[in-house]
């Protein structure tokens, strides 16, 4: 069985000389929702996160593109665990280098994962401080959780930065994530419809829209899918048995998880976790399905980051992983967003598919300066790298209707990363269609990656909490497991077939031009509420647009045109 580090790495080698030092992360923001309660006692004990430079990683994108494209021979020819570590291990000096500096500060208690490009150590407040001049770590505390942070930058010698990516463990406060929320009572233009009268979304209304009948559920031995928790949320095994009992009656499915990969906390159940669980499992039903939980017990630790390192030390994972998570793209250093992406692409050599939610604020809007707004992307939902999920509302809130635009749904193109091949000619079409109508230029980076890739119903849900049904949950945290669920399925069949799994989805799913999807072409997401954009930022069109993506899945469609090689 996997364990989430299972090598332990003595530290003695030679010492170095410092000549300089490279600072990082030179502007410390600490969001205002924390409040910072004192400093460390110097005999407190930190867990620090050390990424190390890794090896090949433009042979590690080739690969990724040439096992993800259909029209390849490599499609579906994925790497092992030990190849893709033999591939990105840092070199011998890296690892001679960081491992001799710690060892010369006293750092010795640290383990490495398997791909040898990640060490978790664990040190004194006074001995990180000393390691890492310029940090000073503090208590901070929000609605009752404390985490443990530098106030200020840190710097490492500069014949140890080039060996480093980043420190984790020192700067990111956690956002409040994806937390989905009650559907507001706005008007959704109700019109005469024939589909089916309902009172929310449930995983009949589902199946009905996208087309999923008893008989869609699982049946392979070697499949199985994931949802990954942080922040304190915690799903509950009996929420989940009173939800498939109440709701599960129709199609047969599995009522418990697989797997739970961390620490169950013991509170209240919370939403998200709810949410997540009980739609993924009832949309790719019977499909075994295991929880990633990272609440980030350390106060030092980093849940996103810990879930991230967790998947280079496991050989044997879900093929298909949904996560509602996300942070602004200007609250993270490039240097971090670069490097995991790479851990994505690590994940879509060995052909898993990685689907996150876009996020519930539309375009978003970061005020640069007075009188000045951009759109403000978020991370990881704008990664090439990663199948994004965007959201949507029935036309009619209370029929089985065709879909328009759900006004959260995050989207709109990277401010770091360029437009990757695979989508350049959707988005382009995009661009020419409506420019007429198009916000301003200064709003967006028009040739940075463009997102969300797919979308489903992400209004208006129904969820077991605490043993309680919960109407009018919202968010694209309720899309994007609802997406993952259908991919599951489809891995099975092809499972079945004796065919790889999908892996990489998203140059597949641009090849298919909307094929198979419902085109989403009513409606705008929200932005920033001034003079020249209004509150609205982009709208949905005929084929991809940065609102739906390329729509959501008719399912049947979908199966059919994924099935074949």
């Amino acid at each position: 069985m996997d364990t989430p580090f299972a090598v332990v790495i003595p530290l003695l080698f030679s010492p170095l000389v410092w000549s300089g030092y490279l600072e990082y992360d030179q502007n410390v923001l600490v969001p205002k929702d924390w409040t910072r309660v004192g400093r460390l006692r110097p005999t407190e004990e930190l867990e620090l996160t050390f990424a190390l430079k890794q090896q090949n990683v433009d042979v590690l994108e080739e690969t990724l593109k040439v096992v993800s494209d259909p029209d390849s021979p490599q499609y579906g020819k994925y790497l092992q665990l030990e190849e893709v570590a033999s591939l990105v291990r840092p070199s011998d000096r890296s690892q001679k280098v960081v491992r001799s500096w710690l060892q010369n500060h006293g750092v010795t208690n640290c383990l490495m994962v398997r791909t040898q490009d990640f060490l978790q150590c664990r040190l004194t407040a006074e001995d990180a401080e000393v390691l890492l001049p310029g940090s000073r770590f503090q208590r901070y505390v929000r609605d009752g959780q404390s985490i443990v942070r530098s106030s200020a930058p840190y710097s490492v010698p500069d014949d140890i930065a080039q060996h480093l990516d980043f420190v984790g463990g020192l700067h990111r406060f956690p956002p409040r994530g994806h937390e989905p929320g009650l559907a507001s009572s706005k008007s959704k233009g109700i019109q005469r419809s024939n589909g089916a009268f309902h009172l929310g979304v449930t995983p009949a209304v589902l199946r009905a829209r996208y087309n999923l009948t008893a008989a869609d559920v699982g049946s392979a031995q070697n499949n199985s899918q994931a949802v990954a928790q942080f922040l304190e949320q915690y799903y509950s095994p009996a929420d989940l048995t009173e939800f498939m009992s109440i709701y599960g009656g129709s199609f047969q499915h599995l009522s418990k998880v697989d797997r739970v990969v961390g620490t169950q906390g013991t509170g209240k159940a919370g939403l998200e976790a709810s949410l997540d669980v009980e739609y993924i499992m009832s949309t790719g039903a019977n499909i075994p399905t295991w929880v990633f939980t990272n609440p980030g017990r350390h106060e030092s630790q980093e849940p996103f980051l810990r879930w991230v390192v967790l998947l280079s030390n496991m050989s044997d994972l879900p093929w298909v992983h949904t996560i509602s998570y996300g942070d602004d793209e200007d609250s993270l250093s490039t240097a971090y967003m670069q490097r995991i992406n790479t851990e994505f692409m690590k994940a879509g050599v060995r052909g898993l598919s990685l689907l996150f939610a876009s996020g519930d604020s539309g375009a978003g809007c970061w005020h640069i300066a007075k009188e000045q707004n951009s759109f403000r992307p978020s991370f990881p939902a704008s990664s090439p790298y990663v199948t994004t999920v965007g959201g949507t509302s029935f036309k009619n809130p209370f029929k089985t209707t065709y879909e328009v635009t759900d006004y959260i749904s995050g989207g709109g193109f990277s401010n770091f990363f360029k437009m990757p091949n695979y989508q350049a000619i959707a988005v382009a079409g995009y661009l020419k269609s409506v420019a007429a109508t198009l916000p301003p230029k200064s709003y967006f980076n028009v040739s940075g990656r463009a997102y969300p890739d797919i979308a489903a119903l992400s209004d208006n849900y129904w969820v077991v909490v605490n043993r309680i049904p919960m109407p009018w949950v919202s968010g694209t945290s309720a899309s994007t497991p609802v997406v993952g669920g259908m991919f599951s399925l489809i891995n099975d069949k092809r499972l079945m077939k004796g065919l790889p799994v999908l892996g990489f989805l998203n140059p597949r799913l641009y090849k298919l031009k909307g094929q198979a999807l419902f085109d989403v072409t009513e409606g705008c997401h929200l932005a920033c509420l001034d003079e020249l954009v209004q509150g609205q930022g982009f709208c949905a069109a005929p084929s991809w647009d940065p609102v739906t993506g390329w729509g959501t899945p008719n399912y049947p469609a979908l199966l059919a045109a994924l099935i074949t090689s």
